[in-house]
């Protein structure tokens, strides 16, 4: 049982590095006659994320700690710096224009912006969590190998969706405004330290010693604030202000894209 949670994830190690390559590949390709160039802050953030990915894989997860190192890596610090490096403003500012006006057109679609509303990604990050921790399904992992690389994909799926609705930078045009992304972000804070502390008083399913327990808990409350006060700062310096009413509805997406371009 103890070897099974730490399986499955050796192919997934390919993952950062292709994603890393292909993000760069692109950035490069900025520095050509003609275009405007790409931040290195960006690239360094997208760096950064794709690094924490790959060390959340290759760290043993054999028990309740390195499970929850996992989860912080994977579900909260990893999207943090995927987001933060912009991959889809790079990604519109490497396809041709046609491809990017139908990617934009696609992002207005109703179901999408309820896909990725602020709440809709709480719900997925931190409802995921209390089910994995509030019934069998953590001591399932143990016992099938096949579960653990899921449940880090749902982590990391859900953590970039609710990273990339609070605090993104790439495109969105139904994201709410600061003060509601500010309450969902408050919401996660509380619901993460409300998990945390009933772990610390030993009320999750998990058979684990209760020190186990304490040091879990502990890691998630103090770790899991410091990654929501850094998502925090992150939307602080990518917010914008919104444009003026007059000025957007007559853009239209070309001009909006045009933007991104710039960005």
């Amino acid at each position: 049982m103890t070897g099974a949670h730490g399986g499955g994830v050796g192919p997934l190690l390919l993952v950062p590095a292709v994603v890393f390559w292909g993000y760069l590949a692109a950035a490069l390709r900025q520095r050509d006659p003609g275009r405007a160039g790409w931040s290195h802050w960006r690239t360094a953030s997208f760096g950064a994320g794709t690094a924490l990915l790959a060390v959340a894989l290759l760290l043993p997860a054999h028990d309740l700690v390195g499970h929850v190192w996992q989860h912080l890596l994977v579900g909260m610090l990893t999207p943090l710096g995927l987001v933060l490096g912009a991959p889809g403003t790079l990604a519109l500012r490497t396809v041709r224009p046609r491809t990017g006006r139908a990617a934009l057109r696609l992002l207005r679609r109703p179901a999408l912006t309820v896909a990725t509303h602020p709440v809709t990604g709480l719900l997925l990050a931190t409802g995921g969590l209390y089910l994995l921790h509030l019934t069998p399904l953590y001591r399932a992992t143990l016992t099938h190998p096949g579960l653990h690389p899921l449940l880090l994909l749902h982590f990391l799926v859900s953590g970039y969706v609710f990273t990339w609705a609070i605090a993104g930078p790439d495109p969105g045009p139904h994201r709410p405004g600061v003060p509601v992304r500010l309450v969902v972000l408050g919401l996660s804070v509380a619901a993460h330290a409300t998990l945390a502390q009933l772990m610390y008083a030993g009320l999750v399913d998990a058979a684990v010693p209760a020190d186990q327990l304490r040091t879990a808990a502990t890691l998630m409350y103090y770790v899991g604030d410091l990654a929501e006060i850094l998502l925090a700062l992150a939307l602080l310096v990518t917010w914008r202000p919104a444009p003026r009413r007059d000025r957007s509805a007559s853009a239209g997406p070309d001009r909006h894209r045009m933007d991104v371009v710039r960005a």
